[in-house]
């Protein structure tokens, strides 16, 4: 097992303690299953150091219940951990071609959806802010990338944020302190299985 361990030591003139607990922003991208998988197991960790938390879900469906979203609700009313708030964009969006109406309503409610984390960012609101399924709405040209990449740059305090969706744009990679491409080597669907409960959802 890793012990942690960095390979090199900046010259940033950072203690290591200092280094060691900077903010991070990750993105978990790529074609391969586990993204938002990856960054709810990220939510655990943080529920169990006290920190507040927000979900931002930019894609999936506000009518499909998620295990996770059950999990960590019940986990952030337990008043053992940190406390958990989860937030659907809208009625939900795919990549799915649409009509140009629905397109557009889903444009203007995940421009909303990143209004609000912005003003959560700037608040301060939550240590840990899982944007799930965000990479689409930059992929699309909903969102600027620039502006996501400025606003995360210049975030106050201790916040991390996790991104999660395909195709992540390169200048959000670029940004980004820790990157994950989740590659696809097989998958059930590849063989006409439909996704099942428990595996995924």
């Amino acid at each position: 097992m890793p012990k942690g361990q960095p390979s090199v030591v900046p010259q940033d003139g950072l203690t290591t303690r200092q280094r060691r607990n900077r903010p991070l922003v990750a993105v978990h991208t790529g074609v391969g299953k586990g993204k938002s998988t990856a960054a709810f197991g990220l939510a655990l960790r943080a529920w169990n150091q006290g920190w507040p938390i927000g979900v931002f879900q930019f894609v999936k469906s506000a009518k499909w219940k998620v295990g996770e979203e059950r999990a960590l609700r019940v986990l952030g009313d337990s008043g053992e951990g940190g406390t958990v708030a989860w937030h659907k964009m809208g009625e939900g969006w795919s990549w799915i071609q649409r009509g140009a109406q629905d397109e557009m309503d889903s444009e203007a409610a995940a421009r909303e959806g990143w209004e609000q984390v912005k003003r959560d960012l700037a608040a301060e609101t939550y240590r840990l802010l899982v944007l799930d399924e965000f990479a689409y709405p930059m992929h699309w040209g909903w969102v600027d990338v620039a502006e996501v990449v400025s606003v995360l740059n210049d975030r106050p305090g201790q916040q991390h944020v996790v991104i999660t969706g395909r195709n992540a744009p390169q200048a959000l990679i670029d940004a980004a302190d820790l990157v994950t491409d989740m590659s696809k080597v097989k998958h059930p669907m590849d063989a006409g299985q439909k996704g099942q409960r428990g595996i995924e959802w």
